[in-house]
């Protein structure tokens, strides 16, 4: 199984998905970071194809950085501004050949992540 990688976006404030997120790629290489894709969610609050696909995956160590103020000042929360969450960058490692999905809970004054399926 080739490897790759995707990523979704949940408002757990608003119990929606998160439409319209920006989300930049990086890959880390030392103290290198090189910014290899940048996508917005859909309605679903997922990026339309894998961030990474199959053709594009290799090994290593990444970022995904979630503009999270921008959504938050669109979705209806702009009166929280400035934002306690603005940039919420996640940094992870893919060790195989296999699909990562790294989603994001987001509310105005908290995140999590995981590792999904």
């Amino acid at each position: 199984m080739a490897g790759f990688l995707t990523t979704h976006v949940l408002d757990t404030a608003r119990g929606l998905p998160a439409a319209g997120l920006r989300i930049a790629l990086y890959r880390i290489e030392g103290e290198a970071r090189t910014k290899i894709a940048e996508m917005d969610t859909n309605d679903d609050g997922r990026t339309d194809g894998p961030i990474l696909p199959q053709e594009r995956f290799e090994t290593g160590t990444y970022e995904l950085v979630f503009h999270a103020g921008d959504y938050l000042r669109t979705a209806g929360h702009a009166e929280l501004a400035p934002f306690f969450l603005d940039v919420v960058p996640i940094r992870f490692g893919m060790a195989h050949e296999d699909h990562y999905h790294v989603p994001l809970l987001l509310s105005p004054y908290g995140y999590s992540t995981y590792r999904g399926s």
